[in-house]
C-alpha cells in the first residue's frame, strides 16, 4: 500500500538535460530506478486548488514558514475508475509533510461536485482521517479546482538508503481549461523544455557523496514551484502582497513557534 503520511526534507535544483544525463551516470552505482512505472519513469498529472484571492499562490510565493497546498493526482493514463491520490502537502521550516489518501477518481469528483454528500463516511477512501483534514482545509480556504499541471518523471532511490529519493521532472505543462485528469497530460510548457526540475528528498541531510557530485556538475539549487510558475503563466504575473504569517489547519499565530494540529 502507498505511504499515506510521511515527513522529509526536500532540495530543488534546476538543471539541463545534459546535467541530468551526467548525474544519472555518476550516481548509477548508488541509486536504483523506482519500482513504479517503466525503469522508474512515469507521468504525473495533478489538479491544484486555490481560491479567488489566490491565497495558496501568495503563501507559496512569499515563502511563508508554514504553507500548504491541496492537489488531486493520478499517474500515467487514467480513467474515472482509476486510483487517485488526494493530498495536502505542508511545508514548515523547510520540512515537508505530506498527508494523502487513495480513492477512485470518480469518487473524488463526487466529493468535489455541487451534489457532494456532507457525510464524509459515505466516501470510499483508504484514510478517513486525512479526508477530514482535506475537507476542513478546502472549506476553510474555500478552495476550488484551479489548474492541471503535468510532467514526465524519472524517480530513483538509494540502493542502501531507501529514504534517499531523487526525482527528475521533464516536459512540464499546465492548463486552466478542461480540468478532467482522465483527459491526460497536455497543456502549455511553463519551463524551458531543455530544463529538468530535480528534487532531492531525504529524511535528514543530503549524503556527502551526492553533494559532491551535484557540486562538481554545477547543479544550481533553486526554488522552482510548479504551482506558482503555472499560475503566473496562466493568470499573468502576480505581485505578492505582504502576507502575515498565520496557520490554516491549526497552530500558533506566531510563525516562530507553530505547531501543526490535525483534526
Amino acid at each position: 500500500m502507498a505511504i499515506e503520511i510521511f515527513c522529509r526534507k526536500e532540495q530543488k535544483y534546476l538543471i539541463t538535460r545534459k546535467q541530468y544525463e551526467e548525474l544519472v551516470e555518476q550516481i548509477g552505482p548508488r541509486m536504483r530506478n523506482d519500482k513504479n512505472g517503466t525503469d522508474g519513469r512515469y507521468t504525473v498529472t495533478s489538479l491544484y486548488f486555490d481560491n479567488a484571492e489566490r491565497s495558496i499562490y501568495f503563501e507559496t510565493k512569499n515563502k511563508l514558514k508554514y504553507r500548504q497546498k491541496l492537489r488531486l493526482r493520478v499517474y500515467d493514463e487514467a480513467t474515472p475508475q482509476s486510483t487517485a491520490f488526494f493530498e495536502v502537502k505542508q511545508k514548515h521550516n523547510k520540512v515537508v509533510n505530506k498527508r494523502r489518501l487513495l480513492m477512485p477518481l470518480q469518487e473524488a469528483y463526487r466529493y468535489l461536485s455541487d451534489e457532494a454528500d456532507p457525510d464524509l463516511t459515505h466516501y470510499e477512501t483508504t484514510n478517513f482521517q486525512v479526508l477530514k483534514e482535506i475537507d476542513y482545509f478546502r472549506k476553510y480556504y474555500q478552495l476550488e479546482p484551479e489548474m492541471i499541471v503535468s510532467y514526465n518523471r524519472h524517480a530513483m532511490h538509494g540502493v542502501t538508503n531507501p529514504d534517499l529519493r531523487l526525482t527528475f521532472d521533464f516536459d512540464l505543462r499546465c492548463r486552466k481549461e478542461d480540468l478532467s485528469l482522465e483527459h491526460g497530460p497536455y497543456g502549455e510548457n511553463f519551463i524551458d523544455e531543455d530544463l529538468v526540475v530535480l528534487e532531492v528528498k531525504v529524511e535528514n541531510s543530503v549524503p556527502l557523496w551526492l553533494a559532491r557530485i551535484l557540486q562538481s556538475l554545477e547543479c544550481e539549487q533553486r526554488s522552482a514551484s510548479k504551482f506558482c510558475t503555472s499560475t503566473e503563466l496562466l493568470k499573468g504575473v502576480l505581485t505578492p502582497p505582504v502576507v502575515r504569517e498565520t496557520t490554516t489547519i491549526g497552530g500558533m499565530e506566531d510563525a516562530t513557534d507553530q505547531q501543526l494540529v490535525f483534526i
